[in-house]
C-alpha cells in the first residue's frame, strides 16, 4: 500500500504457467495488485492499460523477447519510467549488460534467487 492506501500494481510477464502462479499467489499475499500476461506482446498492451508501478519481466518468451519489451517500454513516454525487474534463466554477463544498457532496474537470475529474494527486490524498488 502507498500513502493513498491503494495497492502497488505489478505486471508479471512470464510464459511458464506454474512459475507464474507461484509468483502471482505470493505477490497477492504480499498485498500487491497483480496482473499476469504470458508474452511480450500482451505485456506491452497491458503496460499501457494497467499502468503498473513495476514490471517483473521474463526474457525468454515467444514472439517478443524481454529485451525487446524493455527497449520498447523505455522508448514509450507512458512507460519510460516504470520500474522493471528482469527475472530470467539467462545468467551470462553479456545478457545482464544488455539489460542494463536498455535501462533495467534490476536483473535476477531464476536459479540464483528464491521468491522471497524477488519480493524483497520488488519492495526495495517500489520504496525508492
Amino acid at each position: 500500500m502507498d500513502q493513498t492506501g491503494t495497492a502497488k500494481k505489478i505486471l508479471l510477464v512470464e510464459d511458464d504457467d506454474a512459475l507464474a502462479n507461484v509468483y502471482l499467489t505470493r505477490l497477492q499475499a504480499e498485498g500487491f495488485d497483480v496482473r499476469r500476461v504470458p508474452n511480450g506482446e500482451d505485456a506491452l498492451a497491458m503496460a499501457i492499460q494497467f499502468k503498473p508501478d513495476l514490471i517483473l519481466l521474463d526474457v525468454m518468451m515467444p514472439k517478443v523477447s524481454g529485451f525487446d519489451v524493455l527497449d520498447i517500454l523505455r522508448n514509450t513516454p507512458d512507460t519510460a519510467d516504470v520500474k522493471v525487474i528482469m527475472l530470467t534463466a539467462l545468467s551470462q554477463d553479456t545478457d545482464k549488460e544488455r539489460a542494463e544498457s536498455l535501462g533495467v532496474n534490476d536483473y535476477l537470475v531464476k536459479s540464483q534467487v528464491v521468491i522471497a529474494d524477488v519480493v524483497d527486490r520488488i519492495k526495495h524498488h517500489l520504496a525508492a
